[in-house]
């Protein structure tokens, strides 16, 4: 039985990305989790006590209220079958609230929409998002774009430098998605010039086409572009990638992209969904004319 969170704020976006994993998961048996949190607004001084108090009754109602309407929503579109669903409603900060709902519900994944109820449209993925990522390292985040319409995962991308060893477990959440939909790995290492692997990098690209023995995979080589991010937003779209796949943990693509000064400007944007996965010792277990130059194993 999986476990799976839906942290939500009420919003469309939000509602796309639990519409998105019920789709996902829609023939295994799953207890989804719908979190919502709330807080009031900061008092300037001790007089502003009482109207805290209201805030926080105010927004207690609105939280459990907003919960009630979503499994009703879900219910009339897309009835129970072997799905549950419990919901959480917290006074609490929304990373906090979720690192304490995967130790205590022992989730499997969290999924998350890439903005809010405010919109941005300039800030990458999203505040809330981007919190969930660099605060959520013990448990697998999916990342669902704004406007994005399930699509069965045939094209995975899984993109890595092979810098780093892979354990079985970390590699389970992206392998368990390829078996489930019969899906196609794509292994993409992008490269700053064109080279070939070190001793390390080639054991790791061994080890790694080991695990997903299963799993049909080819190995992708491709020229950096502006940036990563660039880069893979034109390899997934050349390639008609319905789900990109990274490991998260120190000098990682994600975290590179995370710096990159392009984010903000360029907005790399998730266009497809994300699967950021924690490594093991944190986790339970383009313009459209852009071209890249790409082999392949």
């Amino acid at each position: 039985m999986r476990n799976i969170l839906l942290p939500t704020d009420f919003s469309e976006n939000a509602w796309n990305a639990i519409s998105y994993a019920i789709k996902l998961f829609k023939e295994e048996e799953c207890v989804f989790h719908l979190l919502n949190t709330y807080t009031p607004a900061i008092a300037s001084n001790r007089f502003m006590a009482s109207s805290i108090n209201e805030n926080i009754l105010n927004g207690e109602s609105y939280s459990k209220n907003g919960l009630k309407r979503t499994i009703e929503r879900i219910t009339n579109k897309f009835g129970i079958n072997s799905h549950r669903f419990k919901t959480h409603s917290s006074f609490s900060l929304l990373v906090d609230q979720i690192k304490e709902l995967v130790q205590n519900e022992d989730i499997d994944i969290v999924v998350t929409g890439t903005k809010g109820a405010s919109g941005l449209k300039e800030v990458f993925m999203g505040n809330n998002t981007v919190r969930i990522l660099k605060g959520i390292r013990d448990c697998p985040v999916l990342v669902i774009p704004q406007y994005f319409d399930f699509t069965n995962l045939k094209e995975i991308a899984f993109a890595t430098d092979f810098n780093r060893f892979y354990t079985k477990s970390e590699l389970r959440p992206l392998k368990d998605l390829a078996i489930i939909f019969n899906a196609t790995v794509r292994i993409v290492h992008v490269q700053h010039e064109i080279k070939t692997l070190s001793e390390l990098q080639q054991f790791n690209l061994d080890m790694l086409r080991k695990y997903l023995d299963e799993v049909e995979h080819f190995v992708h080589t491709v020229s950096e572009l502006n940036s990563i991010s660039q880069t893979l937003r034109v390899f997934t779209n050349e390639l008609d990638i319905h789900l990109l796949a990274m490991l998260n943990y120190q000098h990682s693509y994600m975290e590179k992209i995370t710096r990159e000064p392009v984010v903000k400007s360029l907005t790399f944007h998730t266009q497809i969904p994300l699967l950021i996965i924690p490594e093991l010792g944190m986790s339970k277990t383009m313009k459209s004319n852009d071209k890249v130059s790409v082999s392949s194993v």
